[in-house]
């Protein structure tokens, strides 16, 4: 009896439908493609077997480093480091130098975060985090794996948890900051463009950033530019002045440029076994939340790589950079239409002496100022309009 009274209140209160089934697999994917964030599709891997089947179809992702891991916070002469910085001066000026150089060999070792076996476990859970080692790996770690042992937590690199997508085309890493220690008010902005090797890098760099509420200027056109603007052209004749080799400027110009080269060189040595794993690649960008410094690499250069290895430093974990032929202009004080006031502005556009022709079609006008965000993009192609000063340097 109570089988027959059931049937007329099923027939009256249907199941529910999730109408979820009745979206079309492309529809999900085209949602899964806009979120991209390796958690948040891990998060959507345990709504159901359906989305746990299509997530690793996803096309479009973007992996965060949430933290960095620093030997230095467990080693016991982290208390001497840590007295040493405030030695004065003289030791400011070769941490600024070492902390740009040393630090990009070790501290780009490896992307980490929680061990898990699936793209599930691996990203759905509120402690996990993706992490960066700096330093060496530790007695804890298993090297073969990938794997770091630290205050109890098992780390693994995002080479581990990009094995759980099958079809990547765009992927973008962050890091959570750039690696070159700079003093706060100072600008330093690189992009790198890599092959197998190094094909281009610019450089954008100012001893101080101001901003002018008061001034009003006209704005510029899109080649860069700006009527009547006479702070942009206080020099004239675009020379640089005798003091930017007297008062240590032409040595700073030196060092910002030597360190992001190496900040680049080491990015792109460890995007190696992304890169051979994933061939489906057409775009790769890493890059870091402060926006200091961008590596990209379009499919040319993916697949350059994978049929050209790499040449690697013989001293550190990084790309080797070539003999290089340099172009640096620069301006003692340069406004932007926004009332942004660049002192010390520099511009440095670098490519390999001996590079094809086929590389060098692209116009420098289109290269730089394309290089860079607004409000630098236009900095960029302000900068260009003044005098050009040649340079080279060795490979290294």
């Amino acid at each position: 009896m109570s089988s027959i009274r059931s049937d007329p209140v099923h027939r009256i209160y249907p199941e529910p439908i999730d109408h979820f089934d009745r979206l079309p697999d492309s529809l999900l994917l085209l949602v899964f493609n806009k979120i991209g964030d390796v958690k948040a599709l891990g998060r959507c891997c345990v709504v159901s077997r359906r989305f746990h089947s299509l997530v690793p179809q996803v096309e479009n992702v973007v992996v965060r480093v949430d933290c960095v891991i620093s030997d230095d916070e467990c080693s016991p002469s982290s208390s001497s480091y840590d007295k040493s910085r405030s030695a004065g001066p003289i030791s400011s000026l070769f941490r600024f130098l070492l902390g740009g150089i040393v630090k990009p060999f070790q501290a780009l070792v490896q992307f980490l975060g929680p061990k898990r076996s699936a793209l599930n476990e691996t990203l759905n859970t509120h402690s996990s985090s993706s992490s960066l080692s700096v330093g060496p790996v530790g007695p804890g770690a298993d090297v073969n794996d990938g794997e770091m042992e630290q205050g109890g937590v098992t780390h693994h690199s995002p080479t581990q948890v990009l094995r759980n997508f099958d079809e990547i085309r765009f992927l973008r890493i962050e890091l959570p900051s750039g690696e070159l220690g700079i003093d706060d008010g100072v600008l330093l902005r690189w992009r790198a463009d890599f092959g197998s090797t190094l094909d281009s890098c610019v450089i954008l760099g100012a001893a101080s950033v101001t901003k002018n509420l008061h001034l009003q200027v006209p704005e510029c056109g899109n080649d860069g530019f700006c009527p009547n603007n006479s702070i942009a052209n206080v020099d004239d004749n675009g020379s640089i002045p005798e003091s930017f080799y007297t008062n240590g400027g032409l040595k700073l110009r030196v060092v910002w440029t030597i360190s992001s080269l190496i900040a680049a060189s080491a990015r792109h040595y460890l995007l190696q076994p992304i890169i051979a794993e994933h061939k489906t690649l057409d775009s790769l960008v890493l890059t870091d939340a402060d926006g200091q410094g961008v590596l990209c690499m379009n499919r040319d250069q993916l697949e350059e790589l994978r049929v050209k290895p790499l040449s690697a430093s013989s001293a550190s974990k990084r790309t080797l950079v070539p003999a290089l032929n340099m172009r640096l202009w620069y301006a003692p004080q340069l406004e932007l239409p926004d009332g942004v006031v660049l002192k010390g502005a520099t511009l440095v556009a670098i490519r390999p002496s001996e590079q094809p022709a086929s590389k060098k079609e692209v116009s420098d006008a289109s290269w730089l100022s394309t290089a860079f965000e607004e409000p630098y993009g236009i900095a960029a192609k302000m900068l260009i309009k003044r005098r050009t000063y040649c340079l080279e340097m060795n490979s290294f």
